[in-house]
């Protein structure tokens, strides 16, 4: 049974044609029904479709039998369509270590890109068979022989050896059938010691997991010795959690019941345990007959922790919304082993979570889920980037926002993350990505010829790079340009805390950490926007921003004007200055004494702004 099972993934820059072959594979297979199928039939989320892009890797199981082979041998090909966009890569790593082959889809028009070059990197250190194709072969604009020598330099392959195909139209498709069947490995059992070779000793490592009402959590799982069947205990090893395999089966793609997952195979364990916290992705499970741990067991190399590379904190619209976010993100925390969050409150916003994200698009992703998923509407504080603070008695503390960052006379230095940068781009826009790289503070470290095109490395402070630099680098390089980067180390920064006052109070929530040099120009388009929502006072109220105790920028917004002298008709003009004059020393009174309560929609209104 071994000798008939593939194992492999789909990888490819974003919007390439991954989601658009797995329904040409589908189809062709005969694994989804005519009257069933639909575009993008593994992205299961309303969200990833909307999008056109594939956020969570999705695992299904296609039964293949070559119409040319007179055996009529019967292939199980579990195949896993992973993300392309750079936010995701860890749900890529993850799925690489599951299976023994790739497919490198590169899109005939656009080439190669950054995130195919990344991913290709992440396949072959894994020791994958990587077979490389080029889709799209039916656009007007295909530049097939070109993207040959890009792909033939890359990965130093014979071009005759790459295959053209159209995932859109089906043409090609069944070379890559018989590809996967004829250069794909079968996959290979662990024994007792590690090494190839038969085990009786049921193992499986978890590369996913997600929530179910009924189920409970459901582990998605390699099987890489043993077997297991439906009603047997299992044990979680990182958890140290006995419990019993209610339901097993294999992803078609819906869950598909079955008696027995065995070696080499890939599918699921509904393990009917409520607490989503208690299945990690990267956990072993073993069985157990008496729920204890099998004598002498030795779990299998798990996955490293994602990094989060962004942090927010997440707020729910409504108060007593809180204990119903708790959960939602305990369950999303199932789905996205990425995220990270801790509670926290804020005087003005209530009761929230300190959030770490991968990337802007993945804090993006996170809030439309939560809100689609859960119903749930919530207000996220201005991203940033997580700071080390060494101070002055040489601990070492970790700030996610401004307001945590210790007193000045405390610190010694700030230190912000740095990250290795790649862009991707034709050697026509080098001067241009040259002239970006100037105005924000990347170091340059060399280029590389790839065909026409021309690789550039940079190190990059990683606040750079979030928000919108990818915007521009889009808008600079007529959209030709892309990019992929890593986290490297922390580094010493020449970075200030920037405060915010109203009516000479300070206000926590508005303060960020920013490079010194840019602390006016932050600092005035602040007070602007807050100008712009704060609601009037009877009086007037100064908004500054200060570093350091000193007013870089001040905005003034005019006191509420009530005409105190409309009722008076006719009469000597001292009566209206004796009015003018009263009115005048009453508001002087409320500005040296008023304070202005600043209501949570202006919080939000000010965060949705930023």
């Amino acid at each position: 049974m071994m000798e008939n099972i593939r194992n492999f993934v789909i990888i490819a820059h974003i919007d390439h044609g991954k989601s658009t072959l797995a329904d040409r594979m589908l189809e062709m297979a005969g694994s989804v029904e005519k009257r069933k199928m639909r575009a993008q039939y593994l992205d299961s989320m309303e969200l990833e479709r909307e999008k056109g892009i594939t956020i969570k890797m999705q695992p299904v199981r296609i039964i293949w039998r070559d119409p040319s082979d007179q055996q009529n041998k019967e292939y199980i090909l579990n195949l896993i369509d992973t993300p392309g966009h750079v936010d995701f890569g860890y749900e890529v790593s993850r799925s690489l270590s599951s299976v023994e082959g790739a497919i490198l889809l590169v899109d005939a028009a656009q080439g190669i890109q950054a995130q195919t070059l990344a991913n290709y990197k992440l396949a072959r250190d894994e020791g994958l068979k990587i077979i490389p194709v080029i889709n799209k072969i039916d656009l007007p604009n295909a530049k097939v022989e070109e993207i040959e020598k890009e792909i033939s330099d890359l990965c130093d392959i014979l071009p005759e050896n790459i295959l053209k195909i159209s995932a859109k139209t089906g043409e090609g498709i069944d070379k890559i059938f018989k590809k996967i069947i004829d250069e794909i490995p079968a996959p290979k059992l662990l024994s007792n010691t590690g090494e190839g070779g038969a085990s009786d000793d049921f193992k499986a490592i978890v590369f996913d997991s997600l929530y179910d009402n009924h189920k409970g959590a459901v582990a998605f799982v390699r099987v890489m010795s043993g077997e297991i069947n439906s009603g047997d205990r299992i044990y979680l090893f990182a958890s140290k959690t006995a419990s019993e395999a209610t339901e097993i089966g294999f992803f078609q793609p819906e869950f598909k019941k079955a008696s027995t997952l065995s070696n080499g195979q890939i599918g699921y364990i509904a393990t009917g345990i409520k607490e989503p916290e208690k299945l990690r992705v990267g956990d072993t499970i073993f069985k157990s007959n008496n729920g204890k741990i099998p004598e002498g067991a030795n779990p299998l190399p798990g996955y490293a922790d994602p990094k989060p590379m962004v942090f927010a904190s997440v707020y729910p619209t409504q108060e007593n919304d809180f204990e119903l976010l708790k959960k939602s993100l305990d369950k999303l925390k199932l789905n996205d082993w990425a995220l990270f969050y801790s509670p926290e409150s804020f005087a003005s916003l209530g009761r929230g979570f300190s959030m770490g994200f991968l990337g802007m698009l993945h804090l993006e992703i996170i809030k439309e889920r939560l809100a689609r998923e859960y119903n749930l509407e919530t207000i996220l504080t201005t991203p940033s980037v997580g700071f080390k603070v060494k101070l002055k008695n040489d601990k070492i503390k970790d700030v996610f926002r401004a307001s945590d960052l210790p007193k000045t006379e405390e610190i010694s230095e700030i230190l912000e993350p740095w990250v290795n940068l790649e862009i991707l781009s034709p050697q026509d826009y080098f001067g241009t990505i040259m002239k970006m790289a100037d105005a924000h503070r990347l170091l340059f470290k060399e280029s590389e010829q790839l065909g026409n095109l021309i690789i550039v490395r940079f190190e990059a402070p990683l606040m750079e790079i979030i928000a919108d630099f990818y915007d521009k680098l889009k808008s600079a390089t007529s959209g030709f340009a892309s990019m992929n980067y890593d986290f490297v180390e922390f580094r010493r920064g020449d970075l200030i805390r920037l405060n915010f006052l109203i009516a000479g109070e300070e206000f926590p929530a508005f303060s960020r950490i920013i490079p010194k040099i840019r602390a006016e120009r932050e600092g005035r388009r602040i007070v602007e926007k807050l100008k712009e929502v704060l609601p009037r006072q009877n009086f007037a109220v100064a908004i500054q921003a200060a570093i350091e105790g000193k007013i870089i920028a001040r905005e003034t917004i005019p006191a509420m004007k009530k005409d105190v002298t409309g009722h008076l008709y006719g009469g000597d003009i001292t009566r209206k200055k004796k009015l003018w004059k009263k009115q005048k020393e009453g508001k002087k009174r409320m500005r040296e004494r008023g304070t202005v309560s600043i209501p949570s929609r202006v919080y939000m209104d000010i965060l949705r702004r930023d």
